[in-house]
């Protein structure tokens, strides 16, 4: 029995070897990851947008596309998959291979989902692995000409006078420009009317008709009509003036204090992507986002280029969902 319990002699030969084997395997693991991210990508990547071709988060997607597939030698192919204010492309992304394949571009309207539609088929902290950010941008606060009000604080003062019979629109339920105006809504205790159209496209006419008084707008949609002195710009959304648009005002200087409203476009892949792809992915990013002809193409979008490391991305998205989150609870937001 004794000499069954001993190791026969071919078992000795590699025991004393196991403990080295072991301590080299996740050396091994290591470096097939990082093979893996030095030959990505070895194949054509797909970028999800939410939003059909020509909305804001879009043009920015398709900024860097380009410049993503030049650096790193494989089409990066926009994919637009618009409709539910962004969860069928997120689902999209949240259900694909975790292997840096599929991105997706997201976005205020698509973090502040998770309170705004109930049974979702993904869940936005824990599905997605942010990637980095491609840019920043402010909404402008405007009226149309028939509006008395010249200033934030007029506006103000006229929607406290008519309460409830001022009108906004927004370019949807639960979207950038809707949650804005709940916020300024919530900070300036006022209460106005809410027509949610099918875009900017519907709505910038509607309001150059005098058919509402006010919204905030992407600076893109907006800034034609009000440099044609059609609609008048009251205020911006960013806490500090626009180096793009210096000459309006912050709504934080306007009698509004600390409001804050930016549209962030950034990427995200699905949970458990190779963090060495997800690494490789954020040094492109913000390779281009630093260059001069990127800089410039944002800023013809009223854009910031904002190059942050992947940990910051994640931290800025993170702040975005409970900032929204409380805004949709407060104001009682439902998705449609």
């Amino acid at each position: 029995m004794s000499a069954m319990l001993q190791p026969s002699s071919d078992l000795k030969s590699w025991m004393p070897a196991l403990p080295s084997a072991l301590m080299l395997a996740p050396w091994l693991v290591l470096a097939s990851v990082f093979a893996h991210a030095q030959n990505y990508p070895v194949r054509p990547v797909r970028l999800i947008s939410p939003y059909p071709p020509g909305s804001s988060a879009d043009i920015i997607g398709r900024i860097y596309a380009p410049k993503l597939a030049d650096t790193l030698g494989k089409p990066f192919i926009v994919d637009n998959r618009a409709g539910a204010s962004g969860n069928i492309a997120a689902e999209i992304v949240a259900k694909a291979t975790p292997d840096g394949y599929t991105l997706l571009l997201i976005n205020t309207a698509v973090v502040a989902s998770q309170p705004l539609y109930k049974n979702l088929p993904f869940d936005i902290n824990r599905d997605f692995q942010p990637v980095g950010m491609l840019g920043l941008a402010a909404y402008l606060l405007v009226v149309n000409n028939a509006v008395p009000a010249k200033s934030v604080q007029e506006l103000v003062a006229l929607a406290k006078a008519r309460a409830g019979k001022l009108i906004y629109a927004s370019t949807g339920i639960g979207g950038g420009l809707h949650l804005t105006m709940e916020l300024f809504k919530m900070q300036t205790g006022t209460q106005m009317l809410h027509v949610p159209y099918k875009g900017s496209a519907f709505a910038v006419p509607d309001l150059v008709g005098g058919r509402f008084d006010t919204m905030f707008g992407s600076a893109p949609a907006l800034m034609p009509h009000v440099k044609s002195g059609r609609i008048r710009a009251l205020g911006i959304t960013s806490l500090k003036r626009s180096a793009v648009l210096p000459d309006i005002p912050t709504l934080n200087e306007s009698g509004v204090p600390g409001f804050e409203s930016v549209s962030f476009t950034a990427l995200a892949v699905p949970a458990g992507s190779p963090r060495a792809v997800v690494a490789r992915l954020n040094a492109v990013i913000n390779q281009h986002a630093r260059s001069a002809d990127t800089i410039t193409a944002l800023a013809n979008q009223s854009t910031d280029a904002a190059p942050m490391t992947i940990d910051q991305t994640a931290a800025y998205i993170r702040n975005e969902i409970v900032k929204w989150k409380k805004v949709v609870v407060t104001a009682g937001v439902k998705g449609e």
